[in-house]
C-alpha cells in the first residue's frame, strides 16, 4: 500500500509537470497568435500608407524632390504622371516657394508638356538672371496650386548654374486674361507668376492670378534697391 502511494504521488507530480508544460506552451503559442496578429496589422497599415503616399506624391527627377500632389486635380496628376515618360527637355532653373513647400523645374516655353512636367517662361519675357520683367506660368490645379496661399513678404527662390535669385514678393492681382499689362517689361529685376483663377473652377477658369515679386539678393549679396510694397490690389483697383 505504502508503494501504492508513492507512485500515486509520483503520478500527481508528473501530471502536474505536465499541466505547467501545457500552460507555458499554450502560453507561449499565444503570445505568438498575438504578436503575428500585431505584425500583419502593422504590415497592412504600412502598405495602406504606401499606396496613399503613392496617390499623393511623386518622385520628380527634375527637380530631385518629392512632388506633393494632395491639392491637384486628378486630371492634372495624369498629365504629370504621363510627362515623366516624354522628354520635356533639361529645365533652366528651379524654382523654390519655402513657405508653401515648393519646388519645382521652370521649363523654357509654356507648351502643355512643359506645364503639365513644371512651369514655364513666358516667351518674350526676361530671361532668368537678366534685368526685365521675368514671367513664368504654371497650371492652377497643379505646382501653382499653392500660390492661394502666398502674401506680400513672402520669399520666392530661382537657383540656376552658379547663383540663386531671391525675389521678395511685393503684390497679388487678380485680373482678366487679356490685360497683359503685367508682364511688360521693366528697368529691375522683376519677377511675375502666373496661374488662371479662381483655383478651383469646373471648367476654364475665367481671369488670372498674378504675383509680381522683384529681386532681392544674388547668391546672399546685399539688397538691391527695389524694395518691396506690402499692398495687395485686385482687378478692381486697376
Amino acid at each position: 500500500m505504502h508503494r501504492k502511494m508513492k507512485v500515486s504521488s509520483f503520478e500527481r507530480i508528473v501530471l502536474l509537470l505536465g499541466l505547467v508544460l501545457l500552460a507555458v506552451w499554450g502560453g507561449a503559442r499565444a503570445d505568438r497568435l498575438i504578436f503575428s496578429h500585431a505584425a500583419m496589422l502593422k504590415f497592412q497599415a504600412d502598405e495602406l500608407e504606401s499606396a496613399q503616399n503613392s496617390v499623393t506624391q511623386a518622385y520628380d527627377p527634375a527637380s530631385g524632390s518629392v512632388v506633393d500632389l494632395s491639392m491637384w486635380s486628378s486630371k492634372r496628376v495624369q498629365a504629370f504622371r504621363d510627362s515623366l515618360a516624354e522628354d520635356a527637355g533639361a529645365p533652366i532653373a528651379l524654382l523654390s516657394i519655402p513657405k508653401i513647400h515648393l519646388e519645382v523645374p521652370v521649363f523654357d516655353g509654356t507648351e502643355d508638356l512643359i506645364l503639365n512636367r513644371g512651369v514655364g517662361r513666358i516667351l518674350g519675357t526676361a530671361r532668368i538672371g537678366q534685368r526685365g520683367n521675368l514671367g513664368i506660368a504654371g497650371h492652377r490645379d497643379g505646382f501653382f496650386r499653392g500660390l492661394k496661399d502666398i502674401a506680400p513678404g513672402d520669399v520666392v527662390e530661382l537657383a540656376l548654374r552658379g547663383r540663386t535669385l531671391t525675389y521678395v514678393v511685393e503684390t497679388i492681382q487678380i485680373v482678366n486674361p487679356e490685360d497683359v499689362r503685367v508682364l511688360q517689361p521693366t528697368p529691375n529685376a522683376t519677377l511675375t507668376l502666373v496661374t488662371c483663377y479662381p483655383f478651383y473652377f469646373v471648367g476654364s477658369a475665367p481671369q488670372r492670378y498674378i504675383v509680381s515679386a522683384s529681386v532681392e539678393k544674388v547668391n546672399g549679396s546685399t539688397p538691391v534697391a527695389n524694395q518691396p510694397s506690402v499692398k495687395k490690389i485686385t482687378s478692381k483697383e486697376k
